[in-house]
């Protein structure tokens, strides 16, 4: 079974995206996908530096602990100044290189229109490219149109199901296996050895 990972990067009250990632955690087989949904807005995460017993840390080696552990990894974010939230960049600077290298993830934003439709999925792209991330390659995009009543359409649920369907076959074509060359941000990270004369 594929377990996934679903961040969702906002910290404001629950609203429509939190709605629409939970309908499609919960229409999700449990024989397919074990869907696990982190709020940032419901944890104590702090910034980088941070002692690991400071209370305003209290969530962070759980959440980092859950990510690494994942098959695949859903990361779900607002718009906001044109890029993805600052929660959501806090939560992965405090990642290892490691816990995304090789790993499935998949890309949902949400704007109040479609301008910034590439704004999310560029700056997100990037950064998770620096973990080696294997990034689904269509990510999806919601906005105020994709919502009557609070209800997400039908064709905007498709989307969401499609993309949680393409991280759990992605999972289980990698089996967990590395793929491509290391990432650099990896090996930077790893002992040199020492330098011969």
């Amino acid at each position: 079974m594929t377990r996934i990972a679903a961040i969702l990067g906002s910290v404001t009250p629950p609203g429509r995206l939190f709605g629409a990632i939970s309908q499609a955690v919960a229409r999700t087989p449990a024989a397919r996908c074990d869907i696990e949904l982190f709020d940032l807005a419901d944890l104590q995460i702090g910034f980088v530096g941070r002692p690991a017993g400071d209370p305003a840390n209290a969530d962070a080696s759980h959440i980092v602990e859950a990510i690494t552990a994942a098959d695949a990894v859903l990361f779900a974010t607002p718009v906001y100044r044109a890029s993805f939230s600052g929660a959501l960049k806090n939560l992965l600077d405090l990642l290892p290189a490691e816990a995304l290298a090789s790993k499935p993830c998949g890309i949902v934003a949400m704007g109040a229109t479609p301008h910034h439709f590439l704004g999310v999925d560029s700056h997100l792209r990037d950064v998770l490219s620096w973990f080696g991330a294997l990034t689904a390659p269509v990510s999806v995009y919601l906005t105020n149109a994709d919502f009557t009543g609070g209800e997400l359409s039908e064709g905007a649920a498709t989307s969401l199901d499609q993309l949680v369907a393409t991280l759990a076959l992605l999972a289980s074509a990698t089996g967990g296996q590395p793929i491509g060359p290391t990432p650099f941000a990896v090996l930077a990270q790893q002992p040199r050895p020492p330098a011969t004369s």
